[in-house]
C-alpha cells in the first residue's frame, strides 16, 4: 500500500502530465494560467504591482509586522480562552482549559482534521477536514462547532490579506484555491502542477506575495495573491522538505522550517533568493514568533526539541527539550508566556514556559494531534494556519 507521501507525489506527476484539475476531483473550476520563473533565473517584483487595487491594512510599526499582535482586539475579548486540538487520527477536537489544563470538551468533525484556523474577521474558526472535504465551524464565544461546509480538500488554511478571499492549501489536488472568506463559495481554483504537496504558506510585509511550501518536491513557489497566479519557483537543494513559512518582524526574511534537513531555510523576502540554513533539530517542523517578536520557536517533531531562534542574531541561543516528546503545530498563549504544542505520535499536547523552556503540563488528548489553535489571539485580523495574526 502506498504512503501518504508517495499518493500525494503520484498525483502531483498525474496533475503535470494531464489537464491540472487534481487527483480524485470531478468537479467542473475555473482555472489560470500560471507564469513560473525556472531554477537559476532572479525574481524581479512585477513593476505594475503598486497598481493593483488591493486594500491591505497599513502596519502599525514599519519595522515590525508583529506590532499589533500584543493586544487582543475588541472582537474576541469576551472569547473564551480555550486550546483547540484537531486529532487528525481520531477525527475529533479537543478543548483544553489554558488555566486547569485539562480537557472540557471533545467532539467528533470531519475526517483527517489537521489545522484549527482564526477566521480573517476573527470571530469564526475553522476544523479542516482534509479527507473530509469540509470544514467545521467553531463558535469562540462558546467553543461550541457548527454545522460543516463542504470544501474540496481542506489540508491548511489562509486568507488573502485584504480578507476578500479564503485560501485553501488543497495539497492532494495540487491546488491553491481562492474561496469566498464568509461563504466559502469557489471563486478560483489555481492549479500548482509543479508543488507537489503544497500546504503551509506565509505573506510578505505588503501583503502582495504569498510564499508556499511544496513538501514533496523540495521547492517552494511564490503566489501574486491580488492577481492569484504563481510568478515563481525557488528550488531548495535536493533532498529538501519545507514545512510551516514565517515572515522576520522586520519583513526581509523568510524562515522555512525543513523536516529531512532539521533546520530552517532563510529566504530573502523581496528577491525570494536562498540567503543560508541554520541547524536547529531533526524534525524540523513549525514555526513561531514570541510575543515580543525578538525570537522564533522552532518545533523539532523527531528531535523532541523546541529551538529558539534570535530574529537579531539569526543564531540557535536556546534549546529546550521535551522528554520523549513529538513537538508539532501550536502557538504562544496571549500573554507570550507559553508555548502551546501537540505531540504529533505521543497523543498529547505540551505547555512550555518560554521564560524557562520548562514543560509545564503534558496533557493527553486524541490520537495524532495536530495544528492546535490557541485562542483568543491578538491581533487586529487573522492570516490563517494556526494564527498568522497582523
Amino acid at each position: 500500500m502506498l504512503d501518504r507521501r508517495a499518493i500525494l507525489a503520484l498525483c502531483a506527476l498525474v496533475a503535470s502530465l494531464v489537464v491540472p484539475s487534481g487527483c480524485g476531483s470531478n468537479k467542473a473550476h475555473t482555472h489560470s494560467s500560471q507564469t513560473t520563473t525556472g531554477q537559476g533565473q532572479v525574481f524581479h517584483p512585477d513593476p505594475d504591482a503598486a497598481e493593483d487595487t488591493y486594500p491591505v491594512p497599513p502596519q502599525v510599526d514599519q519595522n515590525n509586522v508583529y506590532a499589533a499582535d500584543r493586544t487582543l482586539s475588541p472582537v474576541v475579548r469576551q472569547f473564551l480562552p480555550l486550546v483547540y486540538v484537531p486529532n487528525s487520527e481520531s477525527n475529533t477536537v479537543d478543548e483544553i482549559d489554558p488555566k486547569t489544563y485539562h480537557v472540557i470538551r471533545e467532539f467528533a468533525v470531519g475526517a483527517l482534521p489537521q489545522h484549527v484556523v482564526p477566521s480573517y474577521d476573527l470571530r469564526t474558526l475553522w476544523v479542516t477536514n482534509d479527507e473530509g472535504n469540509s470544514l467545521t465551524p467553531i463558535d469562540p464565544a462558546n467553543g461550541l462547532p457548527g454545522r460543516p461546509v463542504p470544501v474540496e480538500d481542506p489540508y491548511n488554511l489562509y486568507f488573502t490579506p485584504d480578507g476578500r478571499y479564503a485560501v485553501v492549501m488543497a495539497e492532494r489536488l495540487a491546488r491553491i484555491d481562492f474561496l469566498d472568506a464568509h461563504t466559502m463559495s469557489v471563486h478560483h481554483d489555481l492549479p500548482v502542477p509543479q508543488c507537489a504537496g503544497v500546504n503551509h504558506a506565509d505573506y510578505t510585509a505588503d501583503g502582495h506575495y504569498m510564499l508556499a511550501s511544496c513538501e514533496f518536491a523540495s521547492r517552494m513557489i511564490v503566489v501574486d495573491v491580488p492577481r492569484e497566479r504563481a510568478v515563481y519557483t525557488l528550488a531548495l537543494p535536493t533532498g529538501s522538505d519545507p514545512q510551516d513559512v514565517k515572515l522576520s518582524p522586520d519583513g526581509r526574511i523568510f524562515y522555512v522550517a525543513d523536516l529531512l534537513r532539521g533546520g530552517v531555510w532563510e529566504i530573502d523576502a523581496r528577491t525570494f533568493r536562498l540567503l543560508g540554513f541554520l541547524s536547529t533539530g531533526a524534525g524540523a517542523h513549525g514555526l513561531y514568533p514570541s510575543r515580543d517578536a525578538r525570537d522564533l520557536y522552532v518545533s523539532n517533531r523527531s528531535a523532541g526539541t523546541v529551538s529558539v531562534v534570535s530574529f537579531a542574531t539569526r543564531r540557535v541561543v536556546a534549546t529546550w527539550v521535551i522528554p520523549g516528546g513529538s513537538p508539532d503545530m501550536g502557538n504562544v498563549s496571549a500573554s507570550g508566556h507559553v508555548l502551546w504544542l501537540s505531540g504529533r505520535y505521543s497523543a498529547s499536547v505540551y505547555a512550555i514556559n518560554t521564560r524557562t523552556g520548562q514543560l509545564i503540563r503534558n496533557i493527553p488528548v486524541g490520537l495524532g494531534p495536530h495544528g492546535l489553535c490557541v485562542y483568543p489571539q491578538p491581533g487586529r485580523y487573522s492570516l490563517g494556519h494556526t494564527g498568522i495574526m497582523r
